[in-house]
């Protein structure tokens, strides 16, 4: 192993200091501000922090946030909610950090290396230590005398920065995918929307045009006039019917958890896509929403799998396919269809009824084939990015207890 590790106390290394608390009225306005949920949701500060508190210049110096410091959330509704951390990477200008926070500042710039702590500060070490001390009343709740308690494993700074290296490179690549998956949804998006809601290639063709983006047998399928109808200006030819001329949405199917068996088909629950079974109730490619619990979430599932009873999936695409069915779904307000009281529940006969523009087959069709491959393309990424923070999970506790040796790759000369 690359030098000695040592396990020493927070205190030792860090200053702890609560973060600011202001009225409701003190935000919106003044200086940046590093929130509760910055920290709860981020291993590192968000590179933008997005909301603003009027502060003064005592505060500001008093509850700065700069390299190097750790926040941990200081309170929480259960105790594996408690001492989640986010590190900064940089130094923010004039901001402040949350009141239910702890900041943790290096006593020596150098001891700790923020891109270590991030990972250490997020790891099952740290997170099993903080919820065996939690104390519980009505709440959770983290306190200095607690924060003494606590330990970090500290390696050389070399080894720290080998750690931080293998760990951030998976996670950049992780960022990436996410980020390339987003291009890709928005581009199909953008051509759902130019067709199908804004009209762009009949509208070109109107005013004596060539459509834009699209080969001549593709703008062929367009029509060269809008007309009246129900629903406002259409494009001539289309039909208008109701949604359940479009598609047939069903209720899911009851699956208790300890019936659930480990498998390759993703359950698809109101809010999204949960665990693998072994069986699947629906072939795919799919399109699914909320039911119950969750309205107005709607999900592309392009293999086979099982909606739950808490979700609806599409059961028959009558006039469009999954990829135009899944677009079009995003364009309703499920919220407004809330047939429930304290737990939102929709209806399915309620939204069937809705007056919806039917597009013209063949051009519904040429939609569906120019789709496929973007959502092929994202699908393959997921894919990638799930092995990718299964291995960063599974080399996460090695690395930050010492029992994997990166000690080559902090000295590619191979010394200690």
């Amino acid at each position: 192993m690359a030098g000695e590790w040592r396990e020493v106390p927070l205190s030792e290394v860090y200053e702890f200091r609560s973060g600011l608390s202001k009225p409701r009225s003190a935000f919106g306005s003044g200086y940046t501000f590093l929130t509760f949920k910055d920290v709860f949701y981020n291993t590192f500060t968000p590179e933008i922090l997005g909301d603003l508190v009027t502060s003064t210049e005592r505060e500001r110096e008093l509850c700065s946030v700069r390299r190097g410091d750790v926040f941990l959330t200081r309170t929480s509704e259960t105790q594996d909610e408690l001492g989640m951390s986010c590190v900064a990477l940089r130094d923010y200008d004039s901001a402040t950090f949350n009141g239910f926070c702890k900041r943790l500042r290096p006593k020596l710039s150098d001891s700790v290396l923020p891109e270590y702590a991030g990972y250490y500060f997020r790891s099952p070490l740290f997170r099993r230590a903080v919820t065996a001390m939690s104390s519980m009343s009505t709440r959770a709740s983290l306190n200095e005398a607690m924060l003494e308690r606590l330990t970090i494993l500290l390696p050389d700074v070399r080894t720290q920065a080998a750690i931080a290296t293998v760990l951030k490179a998976l996670d950049d690549k992780i960022e990436l995918n996410r980020g390339m998956n987003a291009t890709l949804e928005a581009v199909a998006r953008a051509l759902f929307t130019s067709w199908f809601i804004d009209f762009d290639p009949v509208r070109a063709k109107a005013a004596g045009r060539t459509p834009s983006g699209i080969d001549a047998e593709t703008a062929k399928l367009f029509p060269d006039a809008l007309v009246e109808s129900g629903l406002g200006l259409i494009p001539k030819g289309w039909r208008t019917g109701r949604l359940d001329d479009l598609l047939v949405l069903q209720r899911g199917f009851d699956l208790p958890s300890h019936s659930r068996a480990a498998g390759p088909y993703p359950v698809v629950a109101a809010s999204g896509p949960t665990d693998g079974h072994s069986e699947a109730r629906v072939r795919g490619p799919g399109v699914v929403t909320g039911r119950s619990g969750v309205l107005g979430r709607v999900f592309l599932v392009l293999e086979d799998f099982w909606p739950l009873n808490t979700a609806l999936w599409v059961k028959e695409f009558r006039a469009c396919g999954p990829y135009f069915a899944y677009f079009a779904l995003q364009q309703i307000d499920f919220s407004s269809f809330n047939a429930g009281s304290a737990v939102p529940t929709l209806n399915r006969n309620h939204v069937h009824g809705l007056p919806w523009l039917l597009p013209d087959a063949k051009l519904a069709a040429t939609f569906e084939e120019s789709s496929a491959p973007v959502f092929t393309s994202r699908d393959a990424l997921n894919a990638e990015s799930t092995t990718l923070a299964r291995l960063r999970d599974e080399l996460l506790p090695r690395l930050l207890s010492g029992a994997l040796d990166v000690g080559s790759l902090a000295d590619p000369e191979g010394g200690s």
